[in-house]
């Protein structure tokens, strides 16, 4: 009788449990794009690292940042730790301009934003001054590869593909329920190579940054305007 009523536990419990997740929301891309972007909205400032690879001229280097940003100044502060050509160089992009400081010269380049690049590197650095990190539905055709299960929580690997030229096929982007925070970013060529692999760390946001803090560079520095 006792492996009877074991039995029928484990079925009723196999019951509750097949209910339970049948009830559970399937979320798409565009909802998770969405919980991305409500995160964002009461967002005075966040900071980041960021580590992994990028595609130089002569091939990939490793790629280590330290990223702070005020959005609604649309004031970015990118510090290089890696890779050893560009170490210690500070990127600071607002809404007209970016001045990119160079610590071997300790000369700052100041250029329009448009014209921001910087040299060697395919990827456009301008795109972290979005903490979504171009999840936009307008630009980007989004889809839901799959839902892995982290130590920190759940997290969704989307793929967006650029609705117009953006240098790259598609992007893999993989965000956290946790706070909705994206953790990776993957970047493929027309050919499906990865040019891209960034993990991103150490998230911190409304902090208390201040537009001086992040526009700060040595006094002595030469500027070159373009």
């Amino acid at each position: 009788m006792r492996p009877l009523i074991q039995t029928a536990t484990l079925v009723g419990l196999s019951l509750i449990l097949s209910s339970t997740l049948a009830q559970t929301p399937t979320l798409s891309a565009d909802d998770i794009a969405g919980k991305v972007e409500a995160a964002q909205k009461n967002l005075k400032d966040f900071s980041v690292h960021i580590n992994g690879s990028a595609a130089l001229e002569g091939g990939n280097q490793k790629i280590d940042l330290e990223v702070s940003s005020i959005p609604l100044s649309s004031l970015t502060r990118i510090v290089f730790n890696a890779p050893d050509a560009l170490a210690d160089n500070i990127l600071i992009l607002d809404k007209t301009t970016v001045s990119n400081y160079l610590y071997l010269t300790n000369q700052v380049t100041v250029a329009p934003a448009a014209k921001s690049k910087v040299d060697g590197f395919s990827f456009d650095f301008t795109r972290l001054t979005d903490a979504t990190v171009s999840l936009s539905r307008t630009d980007f055709k989004l889809k839901l590869l799959e839902t892995q299960n982290l130590a920190g929580g759940k997290a969704y690997l989307l793929e967006a593909i650029p609705r117009q030229d953006l240098g790259v096929s598609k992007t893999r982007i993989l965000v956290g329920e946790n706070g909705w925070k994206v953790l990776k970013l993957q970047a493929l060529d027309p050919q499906g190579k990865v040019v891209t692999d960034l993990n991103f760390s150490s998230w911190k946001f409304n902090s208390g940054l201040k537009s001086a803090d992040l526009k700060k560079l040595p006094r002595d520095a030469q500027v070159i305007k373009r």
